[in-house]
């Protein structure tokens, strides 16, 4: 469907998944997304020339559809002739069937089996299940990645896509057992050299272990983060019964942008997945998509053969 070599695709992440890193992963087999949610549209706009220039191979954008300026997103993403959106975030009611007339893959992200269902009643032409362990915005549910996938394949026929703590060829293959037809995998490409990461932000991850993130900010969007002084004022606010207003103020704006792009590890949000932890090294994502696959090569042939 999305004519690609490997059913491997990068995550859409905010800060993370520009030009470089997309086309790097659509030139190595997968499919490389462009993320949105940090993108003004032109900005994005930019971004998709730079990575058609750079790759003759499919890309495609991942949009936060509760974005402020999503409707202008979109305009950019039809007029520069894209062909796959994953959508998260949001009704997918709202764009499927427009972005669709334009002869776009409409991809959409969902935490739980009900809003798959609701995914499929939209139109979408496929969907991404992701478990509580992925960095970032994340459902309430707090179902993982492994429990979540039979129980959506149970309830929908369409092309499923595992994410969420899905790092290695091994759990590539364990996700394709239970019922998906590829991964998507954010964590491992946010820490690779092509990330537009801060490098003090890719380190200070891949020095994370068990328990060093958290999924935190319940009452506004729950989100993962690597526990720092950010992270510890947020959870005292929220164990003291804080209100909306009081996170809100807390939050602040560009919280995100200060901790993963600008580097400060002390006063922004380290939004990892929990797969961090078991990652050690900054490495291209030639390197990465070969091993994984080679891996996944090795366990197949191991397990079933």
């Amino acid at each position: 469907m999305l004519k690609i070599r490997y059913p491997l695709i990068q995550g859409g992440m905010v800060w993370c998944s520009g030009w470089r890193l997309a086309s790097a992963v659509s030139n190595n087999g997968g499919l490389g997304l462009l993320g949105a949610g940090s993108l003004p549209a032109d900005v994005l706009r930019e971004h998709i020339r730079k990575c058609r220039a750079a790759t003759s191979l499919p890309f495609g954008v991942n949009v936060p559809l509760t974005c402020y300026a999503a409707e202008e997103i979109m305009r950019v993403i039809i007029d520069e002739g894209i062909k796959i959106v994953f959508s998260s975030a949001g009704n997918p009611k709202t764009w499927t069937k427009t972005l669709q007339s334009h002869g776009i893959t409409v991809v959409h992200v969902v935490s739980s089996s009900r809003f798959a269902l609701k995914a499929e009643e939209a139109g979408v032409d496929a969907i991404v299940a992701e478990g509580f362990e992925a960095g970032g915005h994340n459902g309430r549910e707090e179902t993982t990645t492994f429990t979540l996938i039979p129980q959506v394949r149970a309830v929908t026929r369409l092309p499923l896509i595992a994410a969420g703590g899905v790092g290695t060829g091994a759990a590539m293959l364990a996700a394709m057992c239970l019922g998906a037809e590829g991964v998507q995998m954010g964590t491992r490409f946010a820490l690779s050299e092509e990330s537009s990461a801060h490098p003090a932000f890719k380190q200070r991850c891949i020095r994370t272990y068990e328990g060093d993130t958290q999924l935190t900010l319940k009452k506004l969007s729950p989100t993962r983060l690597v526990k720092n002084e950010f992270y510890e004022q947020v959870n005292a606010a929220e164990e003291r019964g804080a209100g909306l207003e009081e996170m809100q103020t807390l939050l602040g704006r560009g919280r995100a942008r200060l901790g993963i792009f600008e580097g400060d590890l002390v006063n922004g949000m380290l939004e990892i997945g929990q797969v961090s932890s078991a990652i050690r090294t900054v490495e291209p994502v030639k390197t990465i998509i070969e091993q994984i696959i080679a891996e996944y090569r090795e366990c197949l042939e191991k397990k079933f053969l």
